[in-house]
């Protein structure tokens, strides 16, 4: 079998769901059938955990900041980059879909197929971000130049294709890979947590502290509930813009009873020491917090909303959430090793190249 080469572009590896995903991917791809390359345009990597000594990793000197804010067919014109240099790829993947590098990059390499992933719902995006919508506007114009799409759920599909205009175009939904057996051992590790976790009911809560993930929503309801249940507590791990704003909101609502963690390399050892898992985000592409906490075995609560990111997903309205945070007791859990899902995700990727 001759092997595919892929090029996967992405900004950087800092802390974020979309940079999380691709890591787990290229950690666990079968580099026996293919020859992956990763461009970045940021040095450094902030998840625990080396990169295969097979995949190549080029790091490329970003364009200018101005070029995101000019249309994208006159950016890309301006930015001189020789990417025949590279050779041939049988598949190009923007696996960012935000940046214009990553975009330039995949467009520019001589590839058999270019595709982009989608990891959000962006009708919701543009309609609760400005910053994005000032993106939309100048890199739409690239959405014609891309052979395919990859929504991460089902449910990005139609929201994308209506306003992209390409509602044609080819396209297959991709989940995310779970590195299950790094958060097997990585559940293992010790976490610095309170000593008296036995003696409440403890609630985790994973992602970054912006808009988006709704703590502000998340806060009063979790507020609510521990009025009238003393032994409630909720640890939320992740950082963000919103951090300062949301801590002084815990602290008015519920003092003592919700806590801020920061962004850990390593959740999981948290998430081993919980009893059960909270999401009321606004929107998602595919919960990727939701599907490691399914593999350390975690009850998951969550917003009605999120049912369609995520397959197999029972989400409640407010008033059914509340009243099932209220009647949560520890208990055994039923850890997930997502084996099928898994290899569906692998065989995908070699399928399109």
């Amino acid at each position: 079998m001759d092997k595919k080469r892929i090029a996967f572009f992405q900004e950087d590896l800092g802390p974020g769901g979309i940079q999380k995903s691709l890591f787990n991917l290229l950690r666990n791809l079968d580099y026996d059938r293919v020859d992956a390359e990763l461009f970045l345009f940021e040095e450094g990597c902030f998840f625990e955990g080396e990169l295969p000594a097979a995949l190549t990793v080029r790091v490329l000197p970003p364009p200018p900041r101005p070029y995101s804010f000019m249309p994208f067919e006159t950016a890309r014109k301006l930015w001189k980059v020789d990417w025949a240099q590279y050779g041939e790829y049988d598949l190009a993947a923007d696996f960012n879909s935000y940046q214009f590098a990553c975009a330039a990059g995949t467009l520019g390499v001589n590839a058999k197929k270019r595709v982009m992933w989608i990891h959000n719902n962006v009708e919701i995006k543009l309609a609760n971000e400005w910053k994005y919508r000032v993106l939309w506007h100048f890199f739409r114009g690239k959405f014609p130049f891309y052979d395919g799409f990859v929504p991460c759920s089902p449910a990005l599909w139609e929201p994308f294709a209506r306003l992209s205009g390409r509602g044609g175009a080819e396209h297959r939904v991709i989940a995310n890979y779970i590195d299950v057996s790094e958060i097997r051992r990585k559940q293992a590790e010790t976490a610095e947590l309170p000593p008296d976790l036995e003696e409440t009911v403890n609630f985790a809560a994973l992602g970054k502290l912006c808009h988006q993930k709704g703590y502000d929503l998340m806060i009063p309801l979790f507020a609510a509930c521990c009025r009238e249940r003393e032994d409630l507590r909720l640890f939320i791990i992740g950082d963000g813009p919103d951090r300062a704003a949301l801590e002084q909101l815990a602290g008015q609502e519920a003092p003592g009873r919700i806590v801020f963690l920061g962004a850990r390399p390593n959740p999981y050892a948290v998430l081993d020491r919980m009893d059960a898992f909270l999401s009321t985000s606004r929107y998602e592409g595919q919960p990727l917090n939701i599907e490691e906490a399914r593999v350390v075995g975690l009850p998951i609560y969550c917003s009605k909303n999120l049912e369609k990111y995520s397959e197999g997903l029972h989400g409640l309205e407010e008033e059914d959430l509340k009243a099932a945070i209220l009647t949560a007791r520890k208990g055994q859990k039923h850890p997930d090793d997502l084996a099928e899902y898994n290899r569906r995700i692998l065989e995908s990727i070699y399928d399109l190249a």
